[in-house]
């Protein structure tokens, strides 16, 4: 399988993927153990199907049968335009700046699907991109795309965290790569810069304290003690991001659709509070911003507005 292995990978990064990497499918052992921890200490908050679909997350192979293989790709989404910290300005994380990159990401793994079955007829592939019960970060690091820093985020010696990761998983016997050490060291800056203190430890992510989670994934009111501590972040949060010495490598994205839409970069906290639904719908059709829907943007912007109010 070399040199199929090869003509995915050179197919990959033609179709603009700025790294590709394979492992071989084991079943987790150790990241399973660490995996029941979280969920047994609550730190998925209200996220409930992490919980139901954690065995398919241990055990690639109950997603897909008789898989032997994960091709992992990253696509690098970082622009060059710094958040405004005007106290009458919103923080949308970096991510959501463009277009939804299910979107993007997700077409282009379906021609790469359509690839290894042109090479192979007879094999199986799935694709995912943060959209089912796969452990993308994990396997990003067995494929040796990065490794996981201390605040769980990928990390790439060449784009730093600023990726996207989809993955392929078929029934071929491919070619692995080898993952790559942990370059993080000593350093704790984004344990250090978190506003909520969801790094709890080295590598130990309390999404129920994340800002990111709260923003997006959360079900219901901000619980108290966290809102004051936003800093204007309304959907998602850049900040142990931003502060990581890895980031130093950034470079800019070649993809126009991740480059930053008019308005996403300092929205104004009281004009996203007068929003309608209908117009909500419109400002952000296409971005990932949807995902909290209507109610959740004015959840948000009542969580940024109390911050500002108790300083």
């Amino acid at each position: 399988m070399a040199d199929l292995t090869t003509a995915i990978k050179k197919r990959a990064m033609e179709m603009g993927f700025v790294k590709v990497g394979i492992a071989n499918v084991s079943k987790f052992v150790e990241e399973a153990e660490h995996l029941r921890e979280w969920l047994r200490r609550g730190f998925h908050g209200t996220m409930g199907w992490m919980e139901r679909t954690s065995s398919k997350r241990t055990d690639i192979r109950q997603v897909v049968p008789g898989a032997q293989s994960v091709v992992v790709v990253g696509t690098n989404y970082y622009t060059p335009v710094e958040h405004s910290n005007h106290p009458e300005s919103a923080k949308i994380s970096r991510y959501a700046w463009g277009d939804d990159y299910h979107d993007v990401i997700g077409p282009r793994l379906d021609v790469l699907c359509e690839f290894i079955k042109g090479a192979s007829p007879d094999a199986v592939t799935r694709w995912y991109v943060d959209t089912g019960p796969v452990m993308e970060k994990v396997w990003a690091s067995r494929a040796g795309i990065g490794w996981q820093g201390k605040h769980t985020n990928v990390i790439t010696r060449d784009f730093g965290s600023w990726v996207f990761l989809g993955v392929v998983i078929t029934d071929l016997l491919l070619q692995s790569d080898s993952p790559i050490e942990d370059l993080c060291g000593t350093c704790t800056t984004c344990i250090e810069a978190c506003p909520t203190d969801a790094i709890i430890a080295p590598y130990q992510l309390d999404a129920s304290k994340c800002i990111s989670y709260l923003t997006i994934e959360h079900k219901g009111d901000i619980p108290d003690g966290l809102q004051d501590k936003f800093e204007n972040w309304f959907f998602g949060c850049d900040i142990c991001q931003d502060v990581c010495p890895w980031n130093r490598f950034q470079k800019g994205s070649n993809e126009s659709a991740f480059h930053p839409r008019l308005g996403n970069i300092t929205p104004g906290i009281r004009e996203l509070g007068q929003m309608t639904e209908d117009q909500f719908s419109k400002v952000f059709e296409g971005s990932p911003v949807k995902r909290t829907k209507w109610s959740g943007l004015m959840r948000n912007v009542r969580g940024v507005e109390k911050g500002e109010s108790n300083p």
